[in-house]
């Protein structure tokens, strides 16, 4: 079974990280939950699941407005082509439905399946925003818990600065 958002909470705890969760109604898009956004302060995500030609497969999380272009993506990190993952490959290796994809479902990933692509924009931005596994609540915490969370996991990300036409500069 998936993580539930309760579980992924009692892993925060239990790392000692403060989280903020605001319920609100579902949002499967990023233009979809514009005006809820502007209620909630700090950086807000959009997160991809993609696989390569290779069948490799990633999460890029990055902030709701980065724009990114996935051909120079896989490129400046050495993968195939990307794709967008099926909604079965996604449940089958993050535990989450499209619409729910998030940074936390890196949780339900404990075999490290899925290399995470981190937008460094995050990094400017207290707190910063993902849904819960679920995509009826944002879920806020620091930007440097955004870390600790996933080193938690035994991940060290893949950074990526992206410049106005969405190509990426790898950040080692």
């Amino acid at each position: 079974m998936p993580a539930s958002p309760e579980d992924l909470f009692a892993h925060f705890d239990a790392l000692g990280i403060a989280h903020t969760t605001h319920p609100h109604r579902p949002i499967f898009t990023v233009e979809e939950g514009a005006d809820l956004k502007a209620q909630l302060p700090g950086g807000h995500s959009k997160n991809l699941f993609l696989k390569d030609k290779k069948g490799q497969l990633f999460l890029l999380s990055a902030l709701g407005d980065t724009v990114i272009d996935l051909n120079a993506v896989s490129k400046a990190i050495g993968a195939g082509r990307f794709s967008f993952g099926s909604p079965e490959r996604l449940m089958e290796n993050l535990g989450v439905t499209p619409g729910s994809v998030t940074l936390f479902a890196l949780i339900n990933d404990p075999d490290r399946k899925v290399t995470l692509l981190l937008d460094e924009g995050f990094f400017a931005h207290d707190p910063v925003n993902f849904h819960p596994l679920k995509n009826d609540a944002t879920t806020a915490i620091s930007p440097a818990d955004m870390l600790k969370f996933i080193r938690s996991l035994g991940r060290e990300p893949i950074r990526l600065a992206f410049d106005a036409q969405g190509i990426p500069t790898r950040i080692e």
